[in-house]
């Protein structure tokens, strides 16, 4: 447990396996990958909702993170929307695109899935202790050591992008460049970001190399990742929430396989 976790209290999902966080992720995914209707999404989302004071996570903070995917949710929806194929009501016809009551609930069924997909991985990695995930996938989940270091050491540098924009946003503003374009000014600051991103990964890189991270031993592990009950609790608890959600879609009759 990092300090950072301790400091803002242990909540009941920090003793789930980081290793068993990926497969709790896959449970909640791909059933709703299968199905296509409204109300198994909607049911999933709900409960989704319910299990959030086991994340140790505020409403407000899941809410903020979830902004961009509810900002881009009606966009996945548009396509079905006008180009679903037409079924019941004809509201509207231009070229290849149809409004009708098919795709009006097909519009809406993928927006919905889109919060449920997006949700759970919120939920459950974003107090993952990146140290603590790549000793479960190495000791749990038994993946190459050398994957797994490059892996940690490239999720412990996400963090410095977000300083490196800062920065160069706080440096352009200083000098008076681009403020006017702000287009143009996001494309060039991502594109000098690019180039800081690959200058530190080859640099660190050469460093594990010659750290001796890539050699071909047995590595040993500072900490000790294992499996208890609780990962069990929370195996079952994601089964429970899919079957729940897909029993009510069946009894409410809106069940539908993607490809049916």
């Amino acid at each position: 447990m990092t300090a950072a976790t301790r400091e803002v209290g242990v909540a009941w999902l920090d003793g789930v396996n980081p290793a068993v966080r990926i497969l709790l992720a896959l449970l909640l995914s791909i059933p709703l990958l299968s199905t296509i209707d409204p109300v198994s999404a909607g049911v999933a989302v709900a409960l989704l909702i319910a299990c959030i004071p086991l994340t140790g996570l505020s409403a407000s903070t899941v809410l903020r993170r979830m902004l961009p995917i509810l900002v881009l949710t009606p966009i996945a929806g548009l396509s079905m929307l006008l180009y679903a194929e037409p079924a019941g009501r004809v509201y509207a016809s231009f070229w290849y695109a149809t409004i009708s009551d098919a795709s009006v609930a097909f519009a809406i069924a993928v927006g919905v899935r889109v919060v449920a997909l997006a949700l759970p991985t919120i939920l459950l990695f974003s107090r993952v202790d990146p140290i603590e995930l790549a000793a479960a996938l190495a000791q749990i989940v038994r993946l190459p050591s050398r994957l797994v270091l490059g892996v940690l050491a490239g999720t412990r540098t996400l963090g410095l992008f977000v300083d490196d924009w800062r920065a160069m946003r706080l440096a352009r503003r200083a000098r008076g460049v681009g403020d006017r374009n702000a287009v143009r000014r996001f494309f060039s600051m991502a594109f000098v970001l690019l180039v800081f991103a690959v200058r530190r990964g080859t640099r660190l890189a050469t460093a594990m190399e010659a750290r001796g991270f890539g050699a071909p031993v047995t590595r040993t592990w500072a900490r000790q990742s294992t499996l208890s009950a609780r990962d069990a609790v929370a195996v079952a608890g994601a089964v429970a929430i899919m079957a729940i959600s897909i029993a009510v879609a069946v009894w409410a009759g809106t069940f539908r396989f993607v490809w049916s």
